[in-house]
């Protein structure tokens, strides 16, 4: 059995079972727990102990009590008070859970929470300052740039991050640094439209 890795399948059970068959293989869970002395979770994982730690999102400090094998994403979003960065993939594929992390975009579902320890993190929830939109989600309002919303924060954050490298993008450049952040709606027109439309905004008035 590895240390920290799921436990025995064909005591604990996979794929769909009765509720009698779930009781028992419930009831062998905990005695495994009880002799290893360590929780285990319904998946058959071994629980590690938490650790405390503290992440600077958006400006604050974040202290949170987790597990070492939690990611940013869910910490953010089952730690603390960020639901903007949304969990989708799971797996760094479609940039709904995009964070900027020392001002560059990062897949938050493929980094643990302790590793952004210490650096500035910033959500969607960020953006705004003092009840008024960013420039880019007033282009994004303006352009009808969404429609399900769930790629929408990502989307957002991954402009922030282009604009902020190239202030003035040509339409192969916004396609090429939006690349990984997905649109199941398919919105992409008016995604394209709206990131230009905030370049142009965000170089008329460079203090915002």
């Amino acid at each position: 059995m590895a240390k920290n890795g799921p436990v025995h399948l064909a005591l604990l059970g996979a794929g769909t079972v009765g509720s009698g068959v779930a009781r028992v293989l419930a009831q062998k869970r905990d005695v495994f727990a009880r002799q290893l002395g360590r929780p285990i979770d319904i998946a058959g994982v071994l629980v590690r102990d938490e650790v405390t730690g503290a992440l600077s999102v958006n400006g604050r400090e974040v202290r949170i009590e987790i597990e070492p094998r939690v990611t940013l994403l869910r910490a953010l979003r089952h730690y603390s008070d960020y639901t903007g960065p949304k969990e989708i993939c799971d797996r760094g594929a479609c940039g709904g859970c995009t964070v900027l992390l020392d001002g560059k975009p990062v897949a938050s579902c493929m980094m643990l929470a302790l590793d952004a320890q210490g650096r500035p993190i910033t959500t969607v929830e960020g953006l705004a300052r003092d009840g008024k939109l960013h420039p880019v989600q007033e282009a994004f309002k303006t352009c009808d740039a969404y429609q399900c919303g769930y790629c929408t924060p990502g989307m957002l954050l991954s402009t922030v991050a282009l604009l902020k490298e190239n202030p003035a993008p040509s339409l192969d450049e916004i396609k090429r640094g939006l690349e990984g952040n997905l649109c199941r709606c398919a919105a992409y027109n008016h995604i394209f439209d709206a990131v230009q439309m905030a370049a142009k905004k965000m170089s008329a008035s460079p203090a915002k």
